[in-house]
């Protein structure tokens, strides 16, 4: 058996004037989903595919250097990450279009999906590249499945952005949204979140908390953001956490807008459509709808008035 990789520095390719490719065609790209936890979720696939490209480019050498070793592949590999992704990207996709073929994975899960996979990509494809995703594990999936909410339709918001104006206009934006919604969080800012999201969509909102996914001490807990607000008080986070909140009921959006038209008198919901340029009889159609009332009593409200 081969000696393995370095463990202290990923043997982290910075020259790569050493790494050549084959023929005289254009290399490829391959997004290879790597474990989030469990290292038996890998697939064959990615595990030949690593053994057979010319490089690997990782977001963490010297977390990569683990799982490499533990599969026993000895593909060169190179950094690739949050504060390099630019000019690195630029580097690699000048070597693919030598013919070398290039395997990026991330610290966990499927690359390109909070991470700086997506330059990458985008950089191959204005560059003719081929790109291809080998699908395997991915945290927001895996925690949407088992958490108990509503899976047909969700939306993913990974971290929230740490810039205070950036993440109060998402927040803002979370607060009507009615698929699911999945969000990341570290543990140091589990509690901040919490609090935020309860100010958002209100206390009593349903979320399942989902931590430490495919590992040995996984769980999954269906709450309320009170009462996980209440939890964590006497309770230090711990491990990574993927929040998976149910989305906001159109019942309750219609109720709140009919709220709304009803701190208006008729006259003014009426005016309101006719503002707009809409013809008296259908706006009048318009605010019997919005009050949930009939035509004929906007029209003799109005009558009398």
């Amino acid at each position: 058996m081969s000696k393995p990789l370095n463990e202290e520095d990923g043997s982290m390719l910075e020259d790569l004037q050493g790494i050549s490719g084959h023929g005289d065609g254009k290399g490829m790209l391959y997004l290879c989903a790597t474990p989030i936890g469990n290292l038996e979720d890998i697939t064959f696939r990615v595990l030949r595919i690593l053994k057979e490209v010319d490089l690997i480019a990782a977001e963490d050498t010297r977390n990569s250097i683990k799982l490499l070793n533990h599969f026993e592949i000895k593909t060169p590999m190179t950094s690739y990450h949050e504060y390099n992704k630019v000019d690195k990207a630029k580097t690699l996709v000048a070597k693919m279009l030598q013919g070398v073929s290039v395997a990026v994975i991330t610290d966990a899960g499927t690359p390109g999906i909070s991470d700086p996979g997506e330059e990458l990509v985008r950089q191959a494809h204005a560059a003719g590249i081929p790109v291809t995703s080998l699908p395997g594990p991915a945290a927001c999936i895996t925690a949407l499945t088992m958490s108990g909410q509503a899976t047909r339709r969700f939306a993913f918001e990974a971290f929230l952005p740490a810039d205070k104006k950036e993440r109060a206009a998402v927040l803002e934006e979370l607060a009507n949204e009615t698929r699911t919604m999945i969000i990341y969080e570290a543990p140091h800012h589990l509690k901040k979140t919490l609090k935020e999201l309860a100010g958002v969509l209100g206390e009593d909102r349903h979320l399942s908390i989902c931590k430490e996914l495919t590992k040995t001490h996984e769980t999954t807990w269906l709450t309320t953001l009170v009462e996980a607000m209440e939890f964590y008080e006497t309770k230090d986070p711990r491990g990574e956490y993927v929040l998976v909140i149910e989305g906001k009921s159109r019942k309750e959006i219609e109720r709140e807008k009919q709220e709304d038209f009803l701190s208006l008198s008729l006259e003014e919901h009426l005016n309101l459509y006719l503002s707009q340029g809409m013809e008296k009889k259908e706006a009048m159609k318009a605010v019997a709808k919005d009050r949930g009332i009939s035509k004929r009593d906007v029209y003799n409200a109005l009558l009398e008035s």
